[in-house]
């Protein structure tokens, strides 16, 4: 019952802001939209903005879980890193409309949540580039760009999905990840 108050808000939280905004949203309209007691909200969440953080910040804790599982299974750089971004694609597509109401209203945030958001993007993105600045230095992937350059293209795509992606368009999440992937792994790999 307490994660089904918690999604409720949330659910909540999201389509106001993407509706009105976070300045324009109470957390008064968020409970009562969400059909929830006031202690419900409170119990769940300190203030407006720790919701708002939580309206990504669940994104982000669920992808450094999943990055943690796919490092975990030992595959070659080649297939880890399309793991990774299969995973990050497809979680950020599931995920579009919480991500772009961040994106929208992440600069309400206090320093505080601020860093623990960057402090998260940071460790998968330094996860990433570690993974290919050691198969470069391994040479199994050509040193074509720098290991942060190669990141940033992989972020850059996958930061924008919730920009332009259609969940009823042609493009399903996986073939959007398999083109991703496809594209990088194409610089990096050598080929035979």
């Amino acid at each position: 019952m307490s994660a089904d108050v918690r999604g409720r808000v949330l659910d909540a939280a999201v389509d106001l802001f993407a509706r009105q905004g976070y300045d324009g949203t109470s957390v008064a309209q968020v409970i009562a939209q969400a059909g929830v007691a006031k202690g419900g909200f409170y119990h769940h969440f300190s203030s407006k903005e720790s919701l708002l953080y939580e309206v990504y910040g669940d994104l982000i804790a669920r992808q450094l879980t999943a990055m943690e599982e796919i490092l975990s299974r030992g595959m070659p750089p080649a297939a880890t890193l399309r793991a990774l971004i299969g995973d990050l694609v497809e979680s950020t597509a599931a995920s579009a409309r919480q991500a772009l109401v961040f994106w929208h209203e992440q600069h309400r945030l206090g320093d505080e949540r601020t860093g623990e958001y960057r402090r998260a993007r940071r460790r998968y993105h330094d996860t990433v580039a570690r993974l290919v600045r050691d198969a470069q230095a391994s040479g199994e992937f050509r040193a074509v760009a720098s290991p942060e350059m190669v990141t940033f293209t992989i972020f850059g795509v996958i930061n924008e999905l919730p920009l332009w992606y259609q969940p009823q368009g042609r493009k399903r999440p996986a073939q959007i990840a398999a083109e991703l992937a496809d594209f990088v792994l194409a610089g990096l790999e050598i080929r035979p």
